[in-house]
């Protein structure tokens, strides 16, 4: 044998008397949650107007704004990468190149199609840094030294 239990068409009657009950005292309840809240629960019910901002600059999202001109900069990061970064929001701008170990030493790559990047940089970039492609790093030539020679030339010094 099996039985069907099937829901009711309507509210169940405890809850109509439970609503019911609950409207009738409505203004005893609200009074005692506003003795409790020190009157926050009415104050939370009314409507709030929001304030009038004006002559703010307001940003939506993460991040940090960005400048309309970009200040630009070279900097190797701590993985090897060399990019341009913009100096007011610290956001990389373009990938120039890698600093990579080649036979025990640090040389650097530029971001060409035949150094094997997928995202090269632009042709007058390439001709521009083509004699520093493959420099050696080391004691004599450091990362900062390279930054600063990409920099004066393209001519973000």
């Amino acid at each position: 044998m099996v039985e069907i239990i099937s829901k009711r068409d309507g509210p169940r009657r405890e809850d109509v008397q439970v609503k019911r009950m609950i409207e009738q005292n409505r203004s005893t309840i609200v009074r005692l949650a506003d003795q409790i809240s020190g009157g926050g629960y009415s104050a939370s019910r009314k409507p709030r107007q929001k304030p009038r901002a004006e002559g703010l600059i307001i940003h939506v999202g993460g991040g940090s704004p960005v400048a309309a001109e970009a200040d630009p900069s070279i900097r190797v990061s701590i993985n090897g990468r060399v990019v341009s970064v913009d100096r007011n929001t610290g956001r990389q701008l373009h990938h120039i190149g890698d600093i990579r170990s080649r036979d025990g030493a640090q040389v650097f790559v530029l971001a060409t199609k035949q150094n094997g990047f997928f995202s090269p940089v632009d042709e007058a970039v390439a001709q521009v840094l083509a004699d520093l492609d493959g420099s050696r790093l080391g004691a004599t030539y450091t990362e900062e030294q390279l930054a600063a020679d990409i920099g004066v030339k393209l001519g973000i010094a």
